[in-house]
């Protein structure tokens, strides 16, 4: 199976004019009017609400602002001037995550193995080791190295059965962030939605089919062996464990293959995406009921190959909690393919640049009660440390203003509140959706410089008002 994700949430609307850094008055946002998603930056685009004009007090009790182009006037700053703002250095690209241990690039995919992978390579290799010790139990203790190849060549064949899904979203030009083998079988992360229900029954149904491919050719080599042989035994194994891969793929429930391919279905009939991710996530819920309850139900009544009597004690436990594992994969799985199909509707409506709060440049040894009037008068709500020449330096944080008394203020510089810039606190200002997400998870950090494609600083963004917009995305109803 494969899963992908994303967050978003609305654009705020604003009720009063905003300008850049270098001067003019701010407007503050109402994110409960949402905006249309593109920006203009060469106009006003206020919408006129006086009854609800309000100049902040102080960066650390700010709403985001929406930026617009800089008047020609030059920045406020109460005594003295204010430097002038350098252009900043562009923004690294956000750090590859990573998903355990690194095993190769396949397609230019990374291939990761997860730590829970190893539990279950030991689990296989000790219920293997067991079957074989009544088939060959000539082998004695070496029967655990059989039991150990085995493990690796199965998920060698659920790793053929991924390959699959990111050969197909390849294809049709969705990337794929990452393969990770782990408990359960494994997980292509495909980032992008399919364009159409057809791609995405097809993105769904080759890894089952790759996996009925090899049960078929390893029963054909199953038949150029000696049965009861090691060779034999292993051919057999990987025969039945890709059958049985494939068979529980197809079940038509979320987040399985089978579902997905449900989903596309739905979606074709109804032309809504959305509908089909709903009557698929609410199949898986029922197929994890009936996991649940109707696996040991089966195992008790012999109808999976054992009598009644075989299947009590440590077996029934045994049977139970992997009934109880499995279910609670499946039901977890729809549940969050739910939540990612909400997210992904709510994607494009992220950006930077909407929730960007102006900023105005202060210099390292500027007293913070200055440098909080001069962000009062420009009605900025956020403060760059620059240099002498307006190379930015720091970021004063929000969440240390609030700490420093209002009697301290004027004796407290802010290079002491102030955090240095790294790399990746550089974020571009066209950044949005799970671009955006990304780059902030690569490098968590409260505030974030924003700058322009050609470098120019834009103003900063809080994490708060990341994370704000985005529990108010998801509050909205579809």
């Amino acid at each position: 199976m494969d899963e992908s994700g994303g967050s978003g949430q609305p654009r705020s609307g604003n009720d009063q004019p905003t300008d850049r850094h270098t001067g003019g008055t701010a407007r503050t946002t109402d994110p409960a009017h949402p905006e249309p998603t593109t920006v203009d930056t060469t106009r006003d685009d206020r919408t006129d609400r006086d009854d609800e004009h309000t100049e902040p007090a102080e960066p650390a009790a700010a709403e985001p602002t929406k930026q617009t182009e800089p008047d020609p006037a030059p920045a406020p700053g109460g005594t003295g001037t204010a430097p002038r703002l350098a252009k900043s250095r562009a923004p690294r690209k956000p750090k590859e995550l990573r998903g355990g241990l690194l095993m190769g690039r396949p397609f230019g995919v990374p291939v990761y193995v997860a730590p829970s992978w190893f539990l279950v390579a030991a689990l296989i290799t000790w219920v293997f080791g067991g079957q074989l010790d009544r088939v060959l139990p000539e082998l004695g203790a070496l029967r655990y190295l059989v039991s150990l190849f085995f493990a690796v060549a199965f998920y060698a064949s659920v790793l053929v059965h991924e390959l699959a899904h990111t050969v197909a979203a390849l294809r049709f030009k969705l990337p794929v962030r990452r393969i990770q083998l782990q408990f359960f079988g494994g997980v292509s992360e495909i980032e992008k939605e399919s364009e159409t229900p057809g791609r995405e029954f097809v993105l769904a149904f080759v890894g089952p089919l790759l996996s009925l491919i090899l049960a078929g050719v390893f029963y054909l080599a199953l038949q150029t062996v000696e049965p009861g042989t090691v060779p034999g035994v292993l051919l057999a194994g990987l025969m039945i464990s890709n059958l049985i891969v494939a068979a529980f793929n197809l079940l038509p429930g979320l987040p399985l293959d089978g579902g997905r391919m449900l989903r596309a279905i739905v979606w074709k009939i109804t032309g809504k995406p959305m509908t089909g991710t709903i009557a698929a996530a609410w199949v898986g819920r029922a197929l994890a009921v009936s996991v649940l309850i109707g696996l040991p139900l089966l195992t008790q009544s012999g109808a999976l190959g054992s009598t009644a009597e075989d299947s009590v004690g440590m077996d029934t436990v045994t049977d139970a909690l992997l009934a109880a594992i499995l279910a609670a994969i499946i039901w977890t799985g729809a549940g969050n393919s739910l939540r990612m199909a909400r997210l992904r509707e709510h994607l494009p409506e992220l950006r930077a640049r909407n929730l960007t709060r102006r900023a105005v440049p202060v210099e390292t040894n500027t007293p913070l009660s200055e440098a909080l009037r001069r962000a009062n008068d420009a009605g900025a709500r956020a403060l760059v440390v620059v240099d002498p020449d307006g190379e930015p330096l720091s970021l004063v944080r929000e969440a240390a203003i609030v700490g420093v008394p209002e009697h301290r203020r004027p004796w407290v510089s802010v290079s002491g509140l102030a955090q240095d810039l790294t790399d990746g606190m550089r974020v571009s200002a066209e950044l949005s959706g799970e671009e955006l997400l990304d780059a902030l998870r690569a490098t968590p950090a409260t505030e974030y410089l924003v700058v322009e494609e050609s470098g120019e600083i834009y103003g900063v963004l809080s994490a708060a008002d990341v994370e704000r917009a985005f529990v108010k995305a998801m509050a909205r109803p579809n």
